[in-house]
């Protein structure tokens, strides 16, 4: 099963403290608006977020239909699809996608330990 690319959204306090920092560790913002609270940050093939006052914790993050530069897959399962997989899987969802829709869309699940997992496609 292939959930695409993987980073982590880190929930932040102050997004410019946190956007300093990480580029002191050599990330670099690649995508976002600071001014509505998120950024997406990149050092080699290492991606994190950034979102201040979007999520109560962190999350990580697979993007179905992406690779690590957030350039669309030729080939991929659909959200749609893996949401269907997972659930037949036995695996209890926290939020669930459409599944009459298409493109865009997201589910979210939780590890044993209460870890959040998310899903979302954005092609």
């Amino acid at each position: 099963m292939d959930l695409g690319a993987f980073s982590i959204s880190l929930a932040v306090k102050d997004i410019e403290a946190s956007r300093q920092f990480y580029e002191t560790l050599g990330f670099a913002v690649v995508h976002g608006q600071q001014s509505q609270g998120w950024l997406i940050l990149k050092n080699g093939d290492h991606v994190i977020g950034l979102f201040q006052g979007m999520f109560p914790t962190n999350i990580m993050t697979f993007n179905p239909g992406w690779n690590a530069d957030a350039k669309t897959l030729d080939t991929y399962t659909d959200v749609r699809e893996l949401q269907r997989q997972l659930k037949a899987r036995g695996l209890r969802l926290m939020t669930e996608v459409d599944e009459a829709g298409s493109g865009p869309g997201n589910f979210m699940l939780a590890d044993p330990d209460g870890n959040v997992i998310l899903i979302d496609q954005h092609v």
